[in-house]
Parts: structure tokens; sequence; C-alpha cells
């Protein structure tokens, strides 16, 4: 009869091994290529001085409409060192000289020219109309893959869908590490090695930190 109750909870435990294990199988799954990405990005972002990066200019020019610079002065004036979208005319101009939607990118306006920033993962890009002749240019500079990488790992410039995948991410390595911890505890009896290694992989970054950062 003693040993009934080890038999129980040698089932209970090998029932909570399995439930972490398939945890743990499915977050290394979905976390695996992030994973890779974040960590060759890490080391980049590391060694950012070290990495040359040979920026690539694009710049093009047009001379927007009598009509459509006509309407822009005419909201200039209302807009003048405020930011605003454009309108609708402007965007499809835009779209149809540039290819580029910028339908709800706000413009930073002035009495002679409307500027729009428009930000990128690895380069930037800006476009001007100038509101007494028409002038306008549009201009992207690209740094390279390694730039855009690593602005990637940053979130910079990226958009709300790529705000939630680093959200998600990070909930999913933070069940990856959860569970291989639990696992880790799950074994650790066997395997004395175990809690001395997880006391080693808190002390250095800790000591690091303490020694060498001002």
């Amino acid at each position: 009869m003693s040993g009934a109750p080890n038999v129980a909870q040698g089932t209970q435990r090998a029932g909570w091994l399995r439930t972490l294990l398939q945890w743990h199988w499915i977050s290394s799954a979905l976390c695996l290529v992030g994973i890779v990405l974040f960590s060759v990005t890490g080391i980049t972002l590391n060694h950012a001085s070290q990495i040359e990066a040979k920026p690539v200019v694009v710049s093009q020019k047009a001379v927007a409409p009598k009509n459509l610079v006509a309407e822009l002065g005419a909201l200039a004036a209302t807009h003048d060192g405020k930011r605003a979208a454009l309108p609708p005319r402007a965007t499809q101009w835009i779209e149809r000289t540039w290819g580029r939607d910028v339908g709800g990118v706000e413009a930073e306006w002035s009495a002679d020219e409307i500027y729009l920033p428009l930000p990128r993962p690895g380069g930037d890009a800006w476009m001007r109309i100038g509101l007494l002749d028409g002038a306008s240019e549009f201009e992207v500079t690209s740094r390279g893959a390694i730039s855009w990488l690593n602005d990637l790992h940053k979130g910079r410039h990226t958009g709300v869908a790529w705000s939630w995948f680093l959200d998600l991410f990070a909930l999913a390595c933070l069940v990856f590490a959860v569970t291989g911890f639990l696992i880790l505890k799950l074994h650790a009896q066997n395997r004395p090695v175990t809690w001395p290694l997880v006391g080693f992989g808190l002390l250095l970054p800790a000591m690091i930190a303490m020694l060498f950062i001002h």
C-alpha cells in the first residue's frame, strides 16, 4: 500500500512533464526563426560601428499640376506651421507620379512648400511639393539588408503589424523560457549540474553589469 502514493505522484509528474514538453516544443517551433533573426541582428547591432553601410540614394523630380498647386496653396494658408494629411487629389497625383501611397501620412506645411517625412526600415525617404512653382522631389535612401534587419530588430518605422508581431514573439519566447525552466526543475533531481548552471547564467550578466557598466 505504501507504494500507491509514489505511483500516483509518478503518474502526476509524468502528466505534467508531457504537458510542459508539448508547450515547450510548440513555443520553440513558433520562436525558432525569430530567435535566429534576433540573435544574428543582436550581433550586428552590437558591432554596428564596425559594419560599413554604403547608402544608395535615388532621387526623382516632377512638377505638380498648376490646379493642384493652387489647391495646396490655399490649404497652406490654414495649415502653415502645422502637420496634416494631404487632400485626396494630392495623394492620387503622388501615387500616379511616384507609385507611392501616402494616404494618411501627416505632412509638414509651410507657406512655400509641403514636406512629407517617410521614414522606413533600413533607410529613409522624404517628399516635397513646392507651392511657388510646383517643383516636387521624392528621395529614397537605402542602407542595405543589414540595416533593414537591424531596424526590424528595433521595431524602427515598421508599423503596427510588426509591433504586434514583436509582442506575440516576446510572449512565445516567455512561454518557451518558463516551460524550459519547469522541465529543468522536473529533471534537476537526476541532473545535479542543473542549478549551478542556472545560477551561473544569472550570475554572469549580473557581475558584468556591476563591474564593467558605469
